[in-house]
C-alpha cells in the first residue's frame, strides 16, 4: 500500500487546546498526503474530503467538540461507509467524565484503527469493558510538543511583572498548563511554602488558566494560597495570546516544578512545552520505569538535565531541596528542533503503520 492519504478532522476554534494543536500540526507534518475539515453538519464537504483520502482521523478530547455529541460519531460513521479507514486517536480516556466515555463510545467502536497519546492510556483502555468489542489494532504514539520558542519574543504584562519580582531578588518557581483538578496544582503551593520556610524569597507563576466547569478549582486554589500565606507571591497569567508572549514568561521563570499523582508520563505535554523553554523541569519519576521508552525526546531532555527526576511517591520538601539544585545548576545542549523532527518522523511512521496492517 502507498503511504496513505489522511482527512484530519479539527475544529474552528480560535482558543485552541493541546488536543486541537495536535490535530492541526499533524496534517502540517503530513503535507500533501493530508487534508483539513472542520468538524460539524457539512455531509457533502465531508463526503468530498474522504473521496480523495484512504482515512480519517480524529483526535479525543477536544474542548472545543465538547458540545458537538453526534458529530463525531456521523464523521466515523461515513467514513467506513465510504470504504475508508477511521483512525481515532485518544489523549485521554479513564481521566474522562463517564459521560464524555459513552458519547466516545460510538466513534471509538467505529474506529478501524485506536492511537494512544501514552502506554497508561492504553492500558486504561484496555481494561474497559468497551475495550473488548474495539478494534485490535492499537499503537502508542510519542506525542511531540505543541510548542516551541519563536525567533522573537513578545514580552507582556505578565512576564513584566515576573521580570520585577525577579529584579527584587526572587526566585520564580512556575508550572505552565491549564489549571484542573488532576493536575494537582496545590502541590506546588505546598512546594513554595516549604521553600520560604526555609529562607527563600519565592514567587509562584502558574502560566496558564482555570479549565472552566461545574467544579470550584478557582476558588479552591486561591483559598489553599491564602491558607499557606502566599498571597503576595502567587500570580495566575490566565490565557496567552501567542507563543512569543508565552516564552517571553517562560523566560523569567526560573525552575519549573511539577508533583504528579501518578509520576511523570507522556501524555504531559505541559511538561515537554516547558522544558522546551530551556528552564529545568523538577518532576516526579514515573510509576512505570517503561513509560517513556517510547518517546525519545523525553528521554534525551532527561539524559542532559533538562527534566530532573525525583522519585515517584516524592513530598514537597524532597521536590524543594531538587528546585535549590536546580536553579543552581547547568543542562546539557538539545537539538531541540532536530530532536522534533525526528518524534514527528515516529509519530506519522506508527500511523502509517497501524493503517497499513489489516491483518
Amino acid at each position: 500500500m502507498p503511504s496513505p492519504r489522511y482527512l484530519v478532522m479539527i475544529s474552528d476554534a480560535e482558543q485552541t487546546c493541546g488536543v486541537e494543536e495536535f490535530s492541526r500540526l499533524l496534517a502540517r507534518r503530513l503535507g500533501a498526503r493530508a487534508a483539513t475539515h472542520v468538524l460539524g453538519f457539512d455531509p457533502a464537504g465531508l463526503l468530498r474530503g474522504l473521496k480523495g483520502s484512504d482515512a480519517l482521523i480524529l483526535n479525543f478530547p477536544m474542548v472545543a467538540w465538547k458540545k458537538k455529541l453526534l458529530e463525531p460519531t456521523l464523521a466515523a460513521l461515513a467514513a467506513r461507509i465510504s470504504g475508508k479507514r477511521a483512525v481515532v486517536i485518544l489523549h485521554e480516556w479513564a481521566a474522562l467524565d463517564w459521560k464524555r466515555r459513552v458519547v466516545l463510545a460510538p466513534v471509538v467502536l467505529l474506529a478501524s484503527e485506536l492511537c494512544f497519546s501514552a502506554p497508561e492510556i492504553a492500558a486504561e483502555f484496555a481494561a474497559s469493558r468497551l475495550a473488548r468489542l474495539a478494534s485490535r489494532r492499537r499503537t502508542v504514539l510519542p506525542i511531540p510538543p505543541n510548542l516551541t520558542a519563536p525567533d522573537k519574543l513578545t514580552p507582556g504584562a505578565f512576564s513584566a511583572r515576573l521580570a520585577r519580582e525577579r529584579a527584587g531578588g526572587r526566585m520564580i518557581l512556575g508550572q505552565f498548563g491549564s489549571i484542573y483538578p488532576q493536575k494537582q496544582v496545590g502541590s506546588l503551593l505546598a512546594v513554595a511554602a516549604d521553600l520560604r520556610a526555609r529562607g527563600k524569597d519565592i514567587f509562584v507563576a502558574f502560566a496558564g488558566s482555570f479549565i472552566k466547569g461545574q467544579d470550584t478549582v478557582e476558588k479552591d486554589f486561591f483559598a489553599e494560597v491564602e491558607r499557606l500565606g502566599l498571597s503576595d507571591r502567587v500570580a495566575v497569567s490566565g490565557f496567552i495570546e501567542s507563543d512569543a508572549e508565552l516564552f517571553a514568561i517562560f523566560g523569567e521563570i526560573d525552575v519549573f516544578c511539577y508533583l504528579l499523582p501518578d509520576g511523570l508520563t507522556s501524555r504531559r505535554g505541559s511538561i515537554l512545552a516547558a522544558a522546551a523553554s530551556g528552564k529545568p523541569v523538577v518532576v516526579n519519576a514515573p510509576a512505570n520505569p517503561g513509560a517513556l521508552d517510547h518517546h525519545r525526546l523525553f528521554q534525551r531532555l532527561i539524559e542532559t538535565g533538562g527534566l530532573r527526576l525525583i522519585p515517584t511517591g516524592a513530598n514537597a520538601g524532597a521536590a524543594a531541596e531538587a528546585v535549590l539544585t536546580a536553579g543552581q545548576a547547568t543542562s546539557g545542549a538539545t537539538d531541540l528542533a532536530g530532536e522534533i523532527d525526528a518524534l514527528w518522523r515516529d509519530a506519522v511512521a506508527k500511523i502509517d503503520a497501524c493503517v497499513r496492517d489489516r491483518a
